[in-house]
């Protein structure tokens, strides 16, 4: 390790020092504020990802209340306050490349990302049937980076929900997703997304907007949406078509949870008479058990996915403009809880296959990772991949190192 990288760990490593000693731990604000619940009520080992009481409060569109007073009346029923998060990432990242030109030079030097994100999250209960959740973005534009409105009924012991949504990042799953497999790009386990998702490897995430057609039970759920690949306001038609089925089971002291995506459709955008084409052409598979082997909590996380390549001559797919081959990618992630409630550790492979000029090229990863909570909103995350195969170069090296402070206030 060069000393530019171990400057920065022994620095965030003082900094997580002196904030560990802490013992009261405190709650994620907007939705722990809202509901008078800790954060670990809703999340599994840490944030972000989810446990099945988790699933529940997203799935009821956010609704749910305890912790504060409603002001009710006629057609009325709303916190007595605004709840609100600020959401901030503090990174820095080095990879072992020799280049020194272009994109990979800064990350070859060691580039501290002060910060990487920081965002305003204001959600909650808008209504008993009604909730919202809108990230507004502090450092980069747009402002009203992604918002969501779920309008959730209960028929027959079923949620039936219509979610119109928007995201300039998030992809067709930002609408509505509930399983930690990276299936939308906030919901994952590790920093290095596209190294323990696949996922996230073909690149499902991107500007969308459009509206989830949801009915879920406990035991799982069905998401039809239809959007177009823009961010905001668009003169669209026809859209395009994302399908996610999902089944979530208990099964003893294990919380498991698996399913399929698929997105496909050719879509129209007119930008004042200048008329473009968009076509996706992408599935995926996953799945998760989350439980306990001894005392130690454990998480196991599984996810294959594949973009199609696209015909020459006609429109590309939005995911592999390849006309030779296919793009996939096949993950395995495990995460074990050393110290419950404060250290877990983690290790994942990635076997992915990019297109090239003559035939796929291999393009595999190996990553470890490691996240301490210093409370219950705040974590000092780590993460270090080593990557292989035949998209290895010299000038971007084979190994990349994240160290992270990952908070919400």
């Amino acid at each position: 390790m060069k000393k530019s990288l171990f400057c920065a760990v022994a620095v965030l490593f003082f900094f997580a020092l002196s904030i560990f000693t802490a013992h009261e731990a405190e709650a994620v604000p907007a939705f722990a504020r809202q509901t008078g619940l800790a954060c670990n009520t809703c999340h599994f080992q840490h944030f972000p990802a989810l446990n099945s009481f988790g699933r529940a409060f997203k799935d009821g569109g956010y609704t749910q209340v305890g912790g504060q007073s409603l002001l009710e009346g006629d057609l009325l029923s709303v916190p007595v306050v605004l709840n609100a998060s600020l959401v901030t990432k503090i990174r820095y990242q080095k990879r072992n490349g020799d280049g020194e030109t272009g994109s990979a030079v800064n990350l070859n030097k060691g580039e501290i990302q002060f910060p990487d994100e920081a965002a305003l999250l204001i959600g909650g209960r808008a209504g008993e049937h009604i909730g919202f959740l809108l990230e507004a973005s502090l450092i980069d534009s747009p402002n009203f980076a992604s918002y969501k409105m779920p309008i959730v009924f209960n028929v027959a012991e079923t949620n039936l929900s219509a979610i119109p949504f928007t995201t300039d990042a998030a992809g067709a799953a930002y609408g509505y997703e509930l399983l930690n497999t990276g299936a939308v790009r906030m919901i994952r386990v590790l920093e290095h997304r596209s190294e323990i998702s696949g996922q996230q490897y073909i690149g499902t995430s991107g500007a969308a907007t459009g509206i989830a057609f949801v009915a879920s039970r406990p035991i799982g759920y069905i998401n039809y949406t239809a959007y177009y690949p823009e961010h905001g306001t668009a003169a669209a038609g026809p859209l395009l078509n994302y399908l996610r089925v999902a089944a979530t089971p208990q099964v003893g002291d294990w919380d498991l949870g698996g399913g399929f995506q698929l997105w496909n459709g050719t879509s129209k955008m007119n930008d004042e008479g200048a008329v473009t084409e968009n076509k996706a052409d992408a599935w995926a598979i996953d799945a998760q058990a989350q439980g306990a082997i001894g005392d130690y909590p454990v998480g196991v996380y599984v996810t294959y996915a594949s973009a199609a390549s696209s015909d020459a001559g006609d429109t590309a797919n939005m995911f592999n403009s390849s006309t030779v081959d296919d793009e996939s990618a096949l993950t395995l992630l495990g995460e074990i809880g050393v110290l419950p409630g404060r250290l877990t550790l983690a290790a994942g492979y990635r076997i992915g296959k990019k297109p090239g000029s003559s035939g796929q090229l291999d393009d595999d990863a190996a990553t470890v990772g490691a996240v301490y909570n210093a409370l219950q909103n705040v974590q000092l995350q780590f993460n270090h991949t080593i990557y292989s195969g035949d998209v290895t170069t010299d000038a971007t090296g084979d190994q990349l190192t994240t160290v992270m402070v990952f908070a919400a206030f």
